[in-house]
């Protein structure tokens, strides 16, 4: 499953952190961004969008009235700097409230609300436009002792957090890397996704899971309490 979104900000700060949020998750598909309601509207006349991640204050036009502007509206994830702005938000039936600056972490459990409130409903709607899915990179080089190493994607099998370190646990060995978890995310292709705070796990190489866990082969990886449900939509999609 592909959740086509667009994001509308007037803040090129603001639509650089949630265009990095967007590409961390795998189903999340960006078709454009927008820095106001008068572009957001041709884009959504234009082409089917599932999610909208809409500021409230914007020139021309607030995305409070855009949204009410709208026959047929998607599912909207409200984001502002104005905490006041959140009962208003909730009173046109959108998904959740974001405030900034939005961490990944706050961000995520927004989706999971999305994928809950459409588990509940019907299912997201067919797209009438083809997505063409980018091709992967299939390796990437990572320091190791004052080294750059190629590590093949196929071959990394999970990615564990070290605090300021991270190993990377290949079929045949491993290899340690500074780095954060969490920008090494960014760098990978869709065949990977992060299932823990320190986690992140390879499709290709699981060999069977459960609501708590993921098996590959002998090694068994939790899964978070947050992450539990864009796990389950990733598994089986």
């Amino acid at each position: 499953m592909k959740i086509d979104c667009l994001i509308v900000d007037d803040e090129p700060l603001a639509v650089q952190l949630l265009t990095a949020h967007v590409n961390q998750v795998p189903m999340l598909n960006l078709i454009g961004t927008c820095s106001n309601a008068i572009e957001a509207m041709e884009k959504v006349k234009s082409e089917p969008v599932d999610l909208l991640f809409l500021d409230i204050q914007m020139p021309m036009l607030s995305g409070i009235d855009f949204l009410k502007s709208l026959d047929n509206p998607p599912k909207v994830i409200f984001t502002t700097a104005f905490r006041e702005y959140a009962m208003s938000g909730y009173e046109l039936d959108i998904v959740d409230y974001l405030l900034k600056p939005i961490t990944f972490e706050r961000f995520f459990k927004a989706i999971n609300k999305y994928l809950k409130q459409i588990d509940n409903n019907s299912p997201a709607k067919a797209h009438s436009l083809p997505i063409e899915e980018p091709k992967p990179e299939e390796f990437l080089f990572v320091n190791v002792n004052k080294k750059h190493v190629k590590v093949n994607f196929q071959e990394i099998v999970y990615i564990e957090s070290l605090k300021d370190y991270i190993k990377i646990n290949l079929v045949d060995g491993s290899v340690i890397t500074k780095d954060k978890i969490s920008d090494f995310e960014a760098k990978l292709s869709g065949q990977f996704l992060r299932v823990h705070r320190s986690y992140i796990v390879n499709k290709q190489h699981i060999t069977a899971f459960t609501a708590q866990d993921i098996e590959l082969g002998r090694q068994e990886i939790p899964i978070g309490v947050s992450y539990k449900r864009i796990v389950d939509h990733w598994l089986k999609s």
